[in-house]
């Protein structure tokens, strides 16, 4: 993976980190990065403030339904399906036009992502294959919907235009070596893979569509499986959508660059996502508490 490469590289030069250890862990070096650490402690800090919420005790399964729903609006969003929640919660066809597919597409891709979490670690590949097939529902045509693009296929993503797309065959390569790194697992931080596998699935733009859609929810799926947020109440993707599309995309840019200072502001976008989803969640803890939801 080039850019989460440069920036380990980086990493491990800045802290003296030994070669076995980075070949071992290829992302522990990100940790040394300015402002990671204080990145990842906040995060923790904020997901545990929720989670000791005294109506996580009884109430967890309505506060992840509500996450869910936040967290597809919020990633909706971001792809340019910008609806007010009580829209998507009112809204039954999501058919109609694009905006409208686009948000059922996030809708689905929330409600799928905890059935793939046993899957995740032993196929990451299976399972970005599936959430491209259920983002694109019956949209596409079927030979181009659940596998990478192939040479030749346009990349339908509007939001990351401005941003060129690597072809096919570094697509397939830099795909591989994101699935041996999340089969080989590590020591790094859950915000950091999390990161990272956000982040190269938005510069790989793997599918011919929905990239942005199914890169942030396997965001989600590294949040949940790495035991940081297991019941799925921290929606990153309210986080990402609450900085706005500009912040996210200067953020981006910095993965794009390869640079240790890039990858630094772009973990730290991704940090502050969780943390903003944790507060939600909190403010639905709240409202619960007060019966006012």
């Amino acid at each position: 993976m080039s850019s989460a490469s440069a920036s380990a590289a980086a990493a491990s030069g800045a802290s003296n980190a030994s070669g076995a250890a980075s070949a071992a862990d290829p992302l522990a070096p990100l940790g040394a990065l300015p402002g990671v650490a204080e990145s990842v402690d906040s995060v923790r800090k904020a997901v545990d403030r929720v989670y000791g919420h005294r109506v996580m005790r009884r109430r967890s399964g309505a506060i992840a339904s509500e996450a869910g729903l936040r967290g597809a609006r919020g990633s909706a969003a971001l792809s340019g399906a910008d609806w007010a929640l009580e829209e998507v919660r009112r809204r039954s066809d999501f058919s109609l036009d694009p905006e409208a597919r686009t948000v059922g597409a996030a809708l689905r891709l929330s409600a799928e992502a905890g059935q793939l979490l046993s899957i995740w670690r032993q196929s990451p590949l299976r399972v970005l294959a599936r959430l491209h097939l259920v983002a694109s529902g019956s949209t596409a045509e079927g030979d181009v919907v659940g596998r990478p693009r192939l040479a030749g296929e346009r990349v339908d993503e509007p939001l990351l235009a401005r941003f060129p797309a690597p072809d096919a065959e570094e697509v397939a390569g830099r795909l591989d070596g994101l699935s041996r790194l999340i089969i080989a697992g590590g020591s790094a931080p859950a915000l950091i893979t999390a990161a990272v596998v956000h982040g190269e699935l938005l510069a790989l733009r793997p599918f011919t569509s929905y990239n942005g859609l199914v890169a942030r929810t396997a965001e989600r799926i590294v949040l949940i499986n790495s035991g940081l947020d297991p019941k799925a109440i921290c929606p990153a993707e309210v986080g990402h959508a609450e900085q706005g599309r500009d912040a996210y995309l200067e953020a981006f840019e910095g993965y794009v660059s390869g640079t240790a200072e890039g990858m630094s502001a772009w973990i730290a976008h991704c940090g502050r996502a969780i943390v903003l989803g944790a507060r939600e969640s909190t403010a639905v803890c709240e409202a619960l508490q007060r019966g006012a939801a």
